[in-house]
């Protein structure tokens, strides 16, 4: 069977077909098909079901490819996952929302669909638990959007938090005082910042106190006002840590919570307080629940199938 695409103009299919045409080869042999540019017109040939399969995919990166995106392999391998679960109409839902640019004139914005619901939730939602696996830009993204509403004059400050507990590892012998010593646990935090911010802005703003990042043990006895309080890795938090830091919140404060309920590094008897509070919170007025999965993993491919074998690994000893 064989399928035509019109194409209108020549940097449309340069720009789906990718350097040395890898984001067609990667179609190609994701859908068993032949794909090749002939006068105007793509042509897919193969298998009818999977020529029409392939047809979907090459009509939702031409979507993409009109509202500016630059087509990469990552697009590609995200397309086809969203054609295979029938979803592929919904990418006409990527519009150019950008969140926030970078202090490298980059624009950060939603890679795909569940990280736009997210942003979305982030936006006109009081509180906002965001859950995923590694790579989903769960952290990036809440910091975006923070840098974004501190531009705004939407809040006063940014609050950047997380529970010091080590994965696997022990810090309490490390030199120094003890900033040096939870300087660790919140390296990700101080990076997604300065790439948003720069490295002399962002020092300007920790000098004057419109940023703060801090171990959660320090929020006790607080209260937030006109502040975006990010809670980062709070798969580690105990219910009592998720209770104090949830009622922190003062007025015309925002909160997203972050985090990986598949890595807790809480000691076996010990319930995660994020866990609980998806239980507690699922339903109430002003939270949103975002649950990202390995479809939303924006990092190197490599990532997407170690997150799927451990998963799949994790489901064969539940079952036995």
């Amino acid at each position: 069977m064989e399928q035509r695409i019109g194409i209108e103009r020549m940097e449309e299919a340069i720009n789906l077909f990718g350097s040395f045409d890898e984001n067609i080869r990667l179609l190609e042999a994701e859908f068993s098909v032949q794909v090749v540019s002939r006068g105007g017109e793509i042509v897919i040939s193969g298998d009818p079901e999977q020529v029409m399969l392939a047809e979907k995919a090459v009509q939702a990166l031409l979507t993409l490819s009109n509202k500016g995106e630059t087509i990469s392999e990552q697009h590609v391998r995200y397309v086809v996952g969203l054609v295979r679960s029938g979803q592929a109409e919904r990418i006409g839902e990527l519009t150019q929302d950008v969140i926030c640019i970078t202090s490298k004139g980059r624009p950060v914005k939603p890679k795909t669909i569940g990280q736009k619901e997210y942003v979305n939730a982030i936006m006109q939602q009081t509180v906002t638990i965001g859950v995923g696996p590694a790579g989903t830009g769960k952290t990036y993204l809440a910091v975006a959007a923070a840098v974004a509403a501190f531009r705004d004059k939407q809040v006063n400050r940014i609050i950047l938090t997380r529970p010091a507990v080590e994965a696997g590892e022990r810090l309490g012998f490390l030199p120094g005082d003890l900033q040096s010593k939870v300087d660790p646990y919140l390296r990700p935090l101080y990076d997604a910042l300065f790439d948003m911010l720069g490295a002399e802005t962002y020092q300007k703003y920790l000098e004057r106190g419109n940023i703060e990042v801090a171990p959660l043990a320090y929020m006790r006895g607080r209260t937030l006002d006109d502040s975006f309080i990010i809670l980062d890795e709070a798969q580690n938090t105990s219910r009592e840590q998720m209770k104090m830091f949830l009622t922190r919140m003062g007025f015309g404060s925002k909160v997203v919570i972050t985090g990986d309920v598949t890595q807790i590094d809480l000691p076996g008897d010990k319930p995660s307080g994020l866990k609980e509070a998806i239980k507690v919170l699922s339903g109430v007025e002003g939270v949103g629940i975002c649950q990202l999965s390995q479809q939303d993993v924006v990092r190197h491919v490599m990532v997407q199938r170690i997150i799927e074998a451990y998963a799949k690994f994790e489901d064969k000893k539940n079952r036995r």
